[in-house]
C-alpha cells in the first residue's frame, strides 16, 4: 500500500467514524435546517407521557382534558417513561400562585428508575422564583413571561427512564394545573451528565459560618448555577446584607477554595448595592427595601465551572454599614462579628473564635464589614455523572413556608 493511498484511506475511515458517531449521538449544536431521527414527544393532560398517536382522545379530538388537579396531600406525575431521551422544556401554570403554595408544592425528578430523586425542590424555587414571589422575567434557563407561568429550558438527559412528580403538601387544593413536558426519544451518548438540584433554607444563619449553597458532593460534573433568596434580619435595620463572598471548593480543596469572589452583588455582575435587574445569566428578581427581601441568580453558562472529584459552594453571611450603626447593633445585642473596617484601606479585625467589640473612641470610623444572621434559602443547579446524589432530603413544608414575607 503506497503512502498516498494510506493517507487517503485513513481520512476516509476517520470521516466514516465521525459520521457514524453523529448518527448515534445527536449534534449538540445542530443547525436549525438539519434533520435528526430524534422522536419528539409532549407529555400533557391531553396525552400523558406523550404516547404516539394518543392525544386528544377524551372529547373526540376537541379540547377535553387541558388540566388536572392536585388535592392536599396528593401527587401528580407529569412524566413517567422507561426509555432513553432528553427533556428539553417544561412549562406549567397553576391557579394558585401564592407564596404559601409555591413553597407548599414540591417538584421531584427521578432518573433511570432510581428511588431517590435527583431533583427535589419547592415548586417556585425550582423555576427561579425566589421567596415565593412571582415576577415577570426571562433568563437563559427560566422564564415567567407575564408572572403567571413557569418555564424551564434546562436539558435533562436520561438513559433508561424519567419521572417528574408534583406533590401538594399545602392545606389547599390545586384546582387547575396545566403542563407540557417536551422531550425527545434519543440516545444521549455515554459521556452525558445527569441534571440535579439541591434546595436548602436556614432561617437564622450563624455569624461566622458560611451558608452552603451546595454542600460537598462527590463525583464528576458541572456546577450550573444558583438562585438565592434572602430575608434580611430587621435587627440590622436598613444595613447592607450582601458583603458575603461566594466560594467554590473544587476537587481536593479543603480549608481554602480555588474560586473566591469579592461580594454578593459582585457575584451576580452588579456593584455597590443590588437593585432589580434581569439579564440572561445574572439578575435580581426581587429587591424590596420595605420587606428587606432580595432574590437573585447567576448561571455559569459562558463561564462553566467543572469538577473532577468533588465540589462545595458556599456564601459568607456578611453585611456592612458605617461604624456608628454597627456599634448600635452590638449594643442592642444583635448577633454579629466585626470583620474589617474600610477607610480606603482595609483594617482587618477578625480572629476566629474571638468577638471584637467596636469602640468609636478607639477604632477608626468607616465602613464595617460584619458577620451577621439572616434568613437565607438557595437552589443549586448542577450536573453529575450519576443519577442520584447523597445530599439531604428536601426540608419539611413547615420549614419551607414559615415566615414568608408578603405585602
Amino acid at each position: 500500500m503506497n503512502k498516498k493511498f494510506f493517507v487517503y484511506f485513513s481520512l476516509i475511515s476517520i470521516l466514516f467514524f465521525i459520521s457514524a458517531c453523529r448518527e448515534k449521538h445527536p449534534k449538540k449544536n445542530q443547525a436549525l435546517y438539519e434533520y435528526s431521527d430524534q422522536q419528539t414527544r409532549w407529555s400533557s393532560p391531553e396525552n400523558p407521557n406523550g404516547i404516539k398517536g394518543n392525544g386528544g382522545r377524551e372529547n373526540n379530538r376537541a379540547k377535553g382534558h387541558p388540566y388536572d388537579s392536585i388535592p392536599p396531600g396528593q401527587s401528580l406525575d407529569l412524566l413517567n417513561i422507561q426509555e432513553a431521551g432528553i427533556i428539553q422544556r417544561i412549562w406549567i401554570t397553576i391557579d394558585d400562585r401564592s407564596p404559601d403554595m409555591l413553597r407548599g408544592l414540591s417538584i421531584d425528578m427521578f432518573w433511570d428508575g432510581e428511588s431517590k430523586p435527583a431533583v427535589s425542590v419547592p415548586f417556585g424555587d425550582f423555576f427561579s422564583v425566589g421567596l415565593g414571589r412571582t415576577t415577570v422575567f426571562q433568563n437563559a434557563l427560566f422564564a415567567n413571561p407575564e408572572g403567571r407561568s413557569f418555564n424551564c429550558f434546562i436539558p435533562m438527559p436520561f438513559k433508561k427512564g424519567a419521572r417528574i412528580v408534583i406533590t401538594n403538601e399545602s392545606p389547599k387544593p390545586i384546582r387547575k394545573i396545566f403542563y407540557d413536558v417536551d422531550y425527545n426519544l434519543t440516545s444521549p451518548g455515554n459521556d452525558f451528565l445527569y441534571f440535579h438540584t439541591y434546595w436548602h433554607r436556614d432561617t437564622a444563619t450563624e455569624p461566622g459560618v458560611d451558608f452552603d449553597l451546595l454542600p460537598k458532593i462527590k463525583g464528576r460534573g458541572r456546577f450550573l448555577g444558583v438562585n438565592i433568596g434572602v430575608n434580611a434580619n430587621p435587627l440590622y435595620e436598613k444595613s447592607w446584607f450582601g458583603e458575603g463572598e461566594v466560594k467554590m471548593y473544587l476537587d481536593e480543596d479543603s480549608d481554602f477554595p480555588t474560586l473566591n469572589g469579592t461580594g454578593t452583588e459582585d457575584y451576580i455582575g452588579s456593584a455597590w448595592g443590588q437593585g432589580k435587574f434581569i439579564n440572561q445569566y445574572t439578575g435580581c428578581t426581587v429587591a424590596d427595601d420595605s420587606l428587606l427581601q432580595w432574590a437573585f441568580y447567576r448561571f455559569h453558562i459562558p463561564d462553566p465551572v467543572f469538577f473532577k472529584e468533588a465540589i462545595r459552594v458556599s456564601m459568607q453571611q456578611l453585611g456592612g454599614e458605617m461604624t456608628p450603626h454597627v456599634e448600635r447593633y452590638q449594643k442592642n445585642n444583635g448577633p454579629l462579628i466585626p470583620v474589617a473596617i474600610d477607610t480606603n484601606r482595609m483594617i482587618l479585625l477578625y480572629k476566629e473564635q474571638k468577638k471584637i467589640q467596636l469602640d468609636s473612641t478607639r477604632d477608626p470610623r468607616g465602613w464595617v464589614n460584619f458577620y451577621r444572621s439572616d434568613d437565607v434559602s438557595a437552589t443549586a443547579y448542577f450536573y453529575l455523572d450519576k443519577p442520584v446524589h447523597e445530599l439531604p432530603d428536601l426540608q419539611s413544608v413547615s420549614v419551607r413556608s414559615t415566615n414568608l414575607r408578603v405585602k
